[in-house]
């Protein structure tokens, strides 16, 4: 079977998982498991570039200032997991955000952000062994 076909099953297998139904687990984990995803500084910076339109690995690897073969990673992943797609144009690959959904999604954690982005600073329940040490030399 394709990629594109197990791709397509998924989705419609996961057209809509409601996260307010707190007493699913299935649902509640499948949610955590994108937030988890979601979490990662590399996957994350993709994810905001390609919010801005389509792009290149190259020049995600000039945006982002990782290595070719780090965005490469993380854009297999983000692809496998149906939050990017690509298109060929030549021996280009254009990597784009597969869903509008996730545009808002970070919009959204913008705005919270504005609002409790110093607390969730401050928050020590999450630590900062996850950061780059470029991020950690920065905040130092």
């Amino acid at each position: 079977m394709a990629h594109s076909e197990l791709q397509e099953q998924h989705r419609a297998l996961h057209r809509r998982v409601p996260m307010s139904e707190a007493a699913d687990p299935t649902s509640v984990e499948l949610a955590a498991k994108l937030f988890r995803g979601l979490a990662d500084p590399t996957r994350l910076g993709v994810l905001l570039a390609l919010r801005g339109g389509e792009r290149r690995v190259v020049d995600l690897v000039t945006e982002l200032g990782t290595s070719q073969a780090n965005v490469s990673g993380h854009l297999a992943c983000l692809k496998d997991c149906g939050l990017v797609a690509d298109r060929a144009q030549g021996r280009a690959n254009f990597y784009r955000l597969a869903w509008p959904e996730l545009a808002a999604l970070l919009r959204a954690a913008e705005d919270l952000l504005t609002g409790v982005g110093h607390d969730v600073e401050l928050c020590g329940n999450y630590g900062d062994s996850w950061l780059s040490g470029t991020v950690q030399e920065a905040r130092a």
